[in-house]
């Protein structure tokens, strides 16, 4: 069923006392001298609800996408001077928004003015500028909130209860995050075993190299320091780098598990364990179907799927299906930015990454060099999602029950948590900021903010 969507404000009415001096009379010529001019504070306290932050936001994506540049120049001006990039949440969050529409303008060569318009200061914050983490900030990072920390907690959970009984682990770890979970799950494994199962780590190298949080070194001496960390803890780990890509939907690292399957199956099957691991990373495979992909995928012949209704993104879950895993881990945040229409996915991006510019003032100081590597993260997703298109437009997030469908069709069924593994959810959750909070919908799990969904994990298996 279509969602209906209530006409949006004139703009005219909205903008008219900014613009215009209401006592004149239609003819009347306006004079500089008299014509009052708003201070940032005055449109601040008429414009700062966020109801209205997010109207003139859509107003704006219509101008530019209709190439009106005078009314884009009159919304902008207005954004410009209310959506502060140091102010609060929700100034900094439309501020975010502010500049991917101005850098969609600058990209599409359309309103080419409006970057004149705009000052020094704000055309500065157009270029982002990611923070490339060492290993220990990286993990330092990611312990500042549950964003990630929940699917960590949950998936290692349940990860070690599938694995029980075998002797050696098989993870494939296709997360965002470059295997930060990885050194909570040896710890795991090294307590409860008093001779710990060998355990094999499989990543794909060419994995979102550029897309937030970055690593500033390879994955080939991220593996040393993880088989490093593994003996400190008397656990063996071999480490594994197939350079492979989420923009063809990781076709190389398939075929080395499909050949491995091959060759190792018989031995493997009662030993070892074949777990694969999703952490925030399925949703870069492009979510077209596989007409452009044809000739670059070769298993797309192998399993004989039909093109015209087949994405990358089911091909890979089928493909994973046909491995036999033990356990497949599925986390990833609920939204839906895969709409192919502008002011949808900037409306569904605004109502859910409010979250993460919310939640930061509850963690991070003003200032901190971490509150300006988280931010910009965000805003390097919202770029993504709002000035880009076609491959570049890599940021299609998918919500969960579009997963759990493309998971079923894939021959997999979902399995509940344990007890246990919440209760460990829920202990983590302690550790944070009163807003984070847990519920359970189905067999799977989720963490809200303030009783908004956020992220949601589960595990499936083969049917």
């Amino acid at each position: 069923m279509m969602q209906f969507t209530p006409p949006l404000p004139s703009l005219h009415k909205i903008t008219t006392p900014f613009f215009s001096n209401p006592t004149m009379n239609q003819n009347q010529v306006p004079s500089p001298r008299t014509t009052p001019f708003p201070t940032p504070k005055a449109l601040s306290s008429s414009f700062g609800d966020t109801n209205c932050m997010e109207q003139l936001l859509v107003h704006c994506a219509n101008a530019i996408e209709t190439n009106d540049v005078t009314l884009a120049q009159q919304i902008l001006w207005v954004l410009n001077n209310i959506a502060l990039p140091d102010g609060d949440s929700n100034q900094r969050l439309a501020s975010s928004f502010l500049h991917a529409l101005a850098a969609r303008a600058a990209k599409n060569g359309s309103c080419k003015m409006l970057e004149a318009m705009m000052g020094e200061e704000s055309r500065s914050h157009l270029a982002i500028d990611t923070h490339k983490f060492s290993v220990i900030e990286l993990a330092n990072f990611v312990d500042l909130t549950p964003w990630h920390r929940f699917g960590f907690t949950a998936a290692n959970a349940a990860i070690i209860e599938a694995s029980e009984g075998f002797s050696v682990i098989h993870i494939v770890d296709l997360s965002l995050t470059h295997c930060m979970q990885i050194p909570m799950l040896i710890d795991a494994i090294a307590s409860r075993h008093e001779v710990p199962p060998l355990i094999k780590l499989t990543v794909a190298g060419d994995n979102c190299r550029d897309i937030p949080p970055v690593l500033d070194l390879s994955y080939d001496e991220l593996g040393a320091k993880l088989v490093n960390f593994a003996s400190s803890r008397n656990v063996i780990m071999e480490f594994r780098v197939v350079h492979s890509s989420y923009t063809d939907g990781f076709a190389s690292l398939i075929e080395h598990l499909k050949l491995q399957h091959l060759v190792y199956a018989s031995e493997a099957r009662a030993t070892e364990a074949l777990v694969i691991n999703c952490h925030m990373m399925l949703h870069y495979i492009p979510d077209e179907t596989l007409i452009h992909y044809m000739n670059s995928n070769s298993y797309v012949y192998d399993y004989g799927y039909d093109s015209s209704t087949l994405s990358l993104r089911s091909l890979f879950l089928k493909a994973v299906r046909s491995l036999d895993p033990t356990i497949v881990v599925l986390v990833d945040e609920d939204a839906d930015l895969t709409s192919n229409n502008l002011v949808c996915r900037l409306r569904s991006a605004f109502n859910y990454l409010w979250i993460p510019y919310d939640t930061v003032d509850t963690f991070l100081p003003r200032g901190s060099k971490q509150r300006q590597w988280y931010e910009a993260g965000i805003c390097w997703k919202i770029e993504n999602v709002i000035a880009h298109e076609g491959l570049q437009r890599v940021e299609r997030v998918e919500p969960k029950s579009k997963w759990e469908q493309r998971m079923k069709n894939a021959n997999f069924h979902g399995v509940t948590f344990s007890e246990d593994s919440i209760s460990e959810v829920k202990a983590m959750l302690d550790e944070h900021a009163a807003g984070w909070g847990l519920k359970k919908e189905d067999e799977h799990i989720l963490l809200t903010w303030k009783g908004h969904n956020v992220v949601f994990a589960s595990v499936w298996l083969p049917s």
